[in-house]
């Protein structure tokens, strides 16, 4: 498998990994080596907790099987596995770390959350720790740091993708091999696959975040964070949300709906009525299992197709993090911790067991997970968001635009206008218009 392009600040990790010989998609025996011949580090003790985001019933076990392996080489340091509800855990984590109790030493974070959470105090910096002696991917790993110091590592990556169906590209006489590349490519094959296999081309969803790969192609993004000038209603910007409307407009792409239109965006894939659509790796496994798609021999990803000035698509994932509010003691004990869970060895196993992306580049080469396989080439393209305190806060605004231009058919350069003073006014305030 080809091999994400390496931060500079990565080496390959030594002794505080624990060689694991990754399993398959379907499971299996895990055969594990120690690093050191297998002898314990006896040298820290530490009680940590981690707060795991995951899913309890579908995620949380393998990372339970890698504490397992890491109390083998490290036994006197105990780790309470606490898996928390995602959609809680940002403000319980402030909450929590603003009254310098209950926070949790360790926390598997949002991407969007590490900036914040660095410039209110509340992360530990890694700088110099055995966090950072991983070989992490470039792009995944720019989300940790903030003001030249490095709060986090990645956990898991992920970031958009175009997602086809095979068979319905060969009933349309298309190539499976060689999906579209660019928005014109996609127009093409829309129309091939309306009038030969009778089904819609693209559904584009009305999320924000799902319009980026528009901005990106046309050289644009929300904001300049090095002038701080917000560029989300930039000539650049308008010229690519035109084009994701006038997909709609002509046919290309379904008309999103109003109510829920990720989930119809979702079901009509998975029952072949629409080839093609703007989505994420987390998504592949419920695409493949789902007994209408006919399998993950019929799925096809690719990169964002391109515009004007390239191809682009926003990174995402999960990081992990260290709470500030501890001694110098524990945080070597966490950083051990990390060390070891975001090694090539752990995350390929991760990715194996469940299919999700590593951010440790060296993991690429170890894995045999298919669905893994597929985003290789997507990954590629795969840009940093601006990395700013306020860079969660962006996507409403967002929202709204994507709601405005492709369900209510309403101006782009008015509706991105809108965006860009919501931005001024709520968002960055210290930021200038254009």
């Amino acid at each position: 498998m080809r091999r994400l392009k390496a931060g500079s600040a990565g080496i390959a990790v030594a002794a505080l990994a624990l060689t694991l010989a990754a399993c398959g998609s379907d499971g299996g025996d895990t055969d594990t080596t120690s690093n050191n011949d297998s002898e314990a580090n006896t040298d820290m003790s530490a009680e940590l907790t981690w707060w795991d985001t995951s899913d309890p019933d579908n995620e949380a076990p393998a990372y339970d099987e890698l504490i397992k392996k890491f109390n083998e080489e490290y036994p006197d340091i105990t780790i309470k596995h606490e898996v928390v509800p995602f959609d809680q855990t940002q403000n319980k984590f402030k909450t929590a770390a603003e009254a310098d109790s209950g926070a949790p030493d360790i926390l598997r974070a949002e991407v969007a959350w590490t900036p914040e959470f660095a410039s209110l105090g509340y992360l530990y910096a890694l700088d110099g720790t055995a966090a950072l002696e991983n070989n992490f991917a470039e792009t995944p790993l720019s989300s940790n740091v903030y003001e030249d110091k490095t709060y986090g590592v990645p956990q898991v990556t992920d970031t958009l993708g175009l997602m086809y169906n095979k068979a319905l590209f060969e009933k349309a006489g298309l190539d499976p091999e060689n999906p579209p590349a660019t928005w014109d490519e996609v127009r093409d094959a829309a129309k091939a696959l309306k009038s030969k296999a009778k089904v819609d081309g693209i559904y584009i969803n009305s999320g924000g975040y799902f319009l980026l790969p528009f901005l990106y192609g046309e050289g644009a993004d929300l904001v300049n964070t090095d002038d701080q000038t917000i560029t989300v209603n930039s000539p650049e910007a308008v010229k690519g949300i035109e084009t994701a409307q006038s997909l709609v407009e002509d046919g290309t792409a379904v008309k999103p709906t109003a109510n829920d239109p990720y989930g119809t965006m979702m079901t009509l894939f998975k029952e072949q009525k629409v080839a093609m659509i703007i989505n994420g790796p987390w998504e592949v496994a419920g695409i493949s299992d789902d007994p209408k798609f006919g399998g993950i021999d019929n799925l096809g990803v690719a990169p964002v197709p391109a515009g004007s000035a390239g191809q682009g698509a926003p990174v995402g994932g999960h990081n992990y993090v260290v709470y500030s509010g501890m001694d110098d003691q524990k945080a070597e004990a966490a950083a051990a911790f990390i060390a070891f869970m975001s090694s090539a060895e752990s995350e390929a196993f991760i990715a194996d067991e469940l299919g999700l992306l590593p951010g440790n580049a060296d993991s690429y080469d170890m894995v045999t997970n298919e669905r893994v396989a597929l985003w290789a080439d997507a990954m590629d393209v795969a840009q940093p968001r601006p990395w700013i305190p306020e860079g969660g806060q962006f996507f409403a605004a967002l929202d709204t635009m994507a709601t405005a231009v492709l369900i209510q058919d309403k101006p782009v350069q008015g509706a991105l206008d809108e965006a860009a003073d919501t931005y001024k006014s709520e968002v960055v305030p210290d930021y200038s218009l254009q």
